[in-house]
């Protein structure tokens, strides 16, 4: 599983204060931090970036890659024109960068595309279409077809497209955590050689913060189980990147296992192992969620 790391993001009080300062001594720290810790691809997230961002995203790139320039770099925000003047500065990685992201509506994907196309870029294509969140694992793939249709006819392959599903947060909209496996299942057929990644942070965005990494933990699980490629995750999560790593073979089997209902009898197993087990019934929704579903 490749991780890109989520922490260069401009929610964050101290790097949105050094992007506002443009002081580049966090950024560089965190950019160093998440190579440190084995991040595959580190994600530059501006948000909309509406006033400065031509200028911003740019003189971040630039900031980064003074320090690390091994790692390829997701270009994050809503705004083109940032995302443009980014790219023209990138220097070469070993991977090409990645543009995060592009939705399912011709207004984004017509004027971005190209963009790809021309600094030979990977993309995200985000399955968010003209009414938003899709309804379900069919609305995805439709929406894939579209936006996949026509980057192959702008000349991009899949294997350069990496397809966000959306991931959504357990305690609103639980349903669409089983909706977003059931379209991972259906990829590889819909689109026979493309990556897929998603924000997984977002499954434990509203749960108490002593829960969020259990949530991530075992979704990224879940969903590597269904072909996943990558995810957007957090770099401080020294558990996650073991899993993601391969060096936690046990937690991926016994979640393997339960999502199959071949879960050992819990008395036999470790307090960390039941409380997998626990967070895998609660996503598939055999249970019903609530702050308190590990004491159960």
């Amino acid at each position: 599983m490749l991780l890109i790391g989520e922490s260069l993001n401009v929610i964050s009080k101290k790097i949105g204060a050094a992007y506002k300062a443009r002081d580049p001594k966090p950024i560089q720290e965190e950019a160093l931090f998440q190579r440190e810790k084995g991040m595959d691809y580190i994600d530059i997230n501006l948000g909309p970036a509406k006033k400065d961002g031509h200028e911003l995203m740019p003189w971040v790139v630039q900031t980064v890659q003074e320090v690390v320039d091994d790692i390829p770099l997701a270009l994050d925000t809503s705004n083109i024109d940032a995302i443009a003047a980014a790219l023209k500065v990138y220097k070469d990685t070993p991977q090409p960068p990645l543009i995060n992201s592009i939705m399912v509506r011709p207004e984004r994907y017509e004027p971005m595309v190209p963009l790809a196309v021309e600094h030979n870029a990977d993309f995200i294509a985000l399955m968010w279409g003209p009414e938003g969140l899709p309804r379900d694992e069919n609305e995805r793939a439709a929406l894939c077809v579209e936006l996949l249709y026509f980057a192959n006819e702008a000349g991009i392959p899949n294997e350069k497209i990496w397809v966000d599903g959306i991931v959504t947060p357990v305690n609103i909209q639980q349903p669409q955590l089983m909706s977003l496996m059931a379209f991972m299942e259906m990829l590889p057929e819909i689109s026979p050689g493309a990556k897929s990644t998603c924000g997984l942070s977002n499954i434990s965005n509203g749960p108490p913060d002593n829960l969020r990494p259990i949530l991530n933990q075992t979704y990224m699980v879940m969903l590597q189980k269904y072909g996943m490629h990558s995810v957007i995750a957090d770099p401080l999560d020294d558990q996650l990147i073991a899993i993601a790593k391969g060096q936690r073979q046990d937690v991926v089997d016994l979640i393997y296992n339960t999502m199959d209902e071949n879960a050992p009898d819990m008395g036999t197993l470790s307090k960390e192992m039941q409380d997998y087990v626990k967070t895998v019934d609660v996503i598939l929704g055999r249970s019903l969620y609530s702050d308190s579903w590990l004491e159960l």
